[in-house]
């Protein structure tokens, strides 16, 4: 199963995305529509509602004013923050049941208005947000929605901001243009990533990566937190630390288009705990596996007071089934020399530019970043 989270601003067309999603097969999870449902007349929802806020919410025949009631939740924060404590738990779990009697197989869409403000992006493998500019929503509300500006407006203002999103969005689907281009860009974004995704989950198989090496990418580091904070959510307690390694997080430094983490465990066996988790956050196990491929490591660790075990070098690797962005997931135990020479090299080579230069610099450098840990103090913090 893969979930994907998608939201935007009010306004933006996200229902649209929704829509185009579920006729190419996705099963929609409307945040909209559920809590429409769970503030139905009888439900307990609409009891708390009138009870936080007064009968002025209710209509004639007992249903809900939802415009008397926007007019007082979104007047100020605390009020808005009563109104989503009310209703964000019943939604969410009025979700949880329509997910659980969905297929193994199933690609679940869920449509959440929120889901920034909520704070529930690192829950999906995939976030998708459907944006446009603030006067374009503006007047598509008024057009389309009987929206009055002032009202309009103050929706706006009071959900997060371009900047929070762009944060958390793994895909930015712009909708600055006609509703045909955005279905477009929708059944684009399905074909060439979702459909891809969701089969290599089912497969238990990775996402093909490039082995071209490419410039240095400003974006990888902002790609690395989304990934972080995915996998601090679906890891919880058992991550020590989850860090940003590789050659990608080496400011400056080209290098393949491949997210390399590091989550942190106390033991192998937690390690082995960790699988059903990195397959919610999309990444499948692949084969039991160590740090051989660091050049002349074993030969020189006891140089730096480190064990020559090579059991202290296996780990557990889990790769992207995401097409759209090739990460390796290592998963190592704290204090091991795997774990730490994967911390330090970063350090490393970000305070030693000219070392990056060096064709042949990974020939000796597990000795070499030791000695310029040594020599600096370096710890793994």
């Amino acid at each position: 199963m893969l979930r994907i989270g998608l939201s935007g601003g009010i306004g933006a067309g996200k229902s649209t995305v929704s829509a185009t999603f579920s006729g190419l097969g996705g099963i929609v999870v409307d945040g909209d529509v559920i809590a429409r449902e769970v503030v139905e007349p009888g439900t307990e929802g609409l009891a708390k509602l009138v009870e936080a806020f007064g009968e002025q919410i209710l209509q004639p025949d007992g249903a809900l004013n939802r415009p008397a009631l926007a007019a007082i939740a979104f007047s100020d924060d605390e009020k808005r923050a009563t109104l989503n404590g009310i209703v964000h738990p019943l939604v969410g779990k009025r979700r949880a049941e329509l997910i659980a009697s969905a297929d193994e197989d199933a690609v679940i869409v869920e449509d959440i208005p929120l889901l920034v403000e909520s704070q529930m992006a690192p829950m999906f493998p995939l976030v998708i947000i459907v944006h446009a500019d603030e006067e374009l929503r503006v007047r598509r509300l008024i057009e389309h929605r009987n929206f009055t500006e002032e009202d309009a407006r103050a929706r706006i203002a009071a959900q997060a901001t371009e900047e929070q999103r762009r944060a958390v969005a793994d895909v930015w689907l712009d909708n600055s243009g006609s509703a045909e281009d955005l279905v477009g860009k929708a059944q684009t974004l399905w074909h060439n990533r979702i459909a891809p995704f969701a089969k290599n989950l089912e497969a238990g198989r990775p996402a093909d990566a490039s082995p071209e090496v490419v410039p240095s990418n400003p974006d990888w580091a902002a790609e690395a937190e989304r990934i972080l904070a995915r996998l601090r959510t679906m890891c919880g307690h058992r991550a020590v630390r989850v860090d940003h390694v590789g050659p990608t997080a080496v400011p400056g430094l080209d290098a393949q288009d491949v997210i390399d983490v590091q989550v942190t465990v106390e033991s192998l066996e937690i390690a082995d705990q960790l699988a059903e988790a990195m397959l919610a956050a999309g990444y499948v196990s692949t084969t039991i596996t160590d740090d051989a491929g660091i050049p002349d490591a074993r030969s020189r660790v006891a140089e730096f007071d480190h064990t020559d075990d090579p059991a202290l070098w296996r780990k557990r690797l889990h790769r992207s089934a995401d097409p759209g962005r090739p990460t390796n997931v290592h998963v190592r135990v704290n204090g091991w020399p795997g774990q730490q020479f994967a911390l330090l090299s970063v350090d490393w080579l970000t305070a030693n530019p000219a070392v990056r230069q060096e064709d042949s610099w990974s020939a000796d450098a597990y000795r070499r970043a030791w000695e310029w840990a040594n020599a600096t103090g370096w710890s793994a913090g």
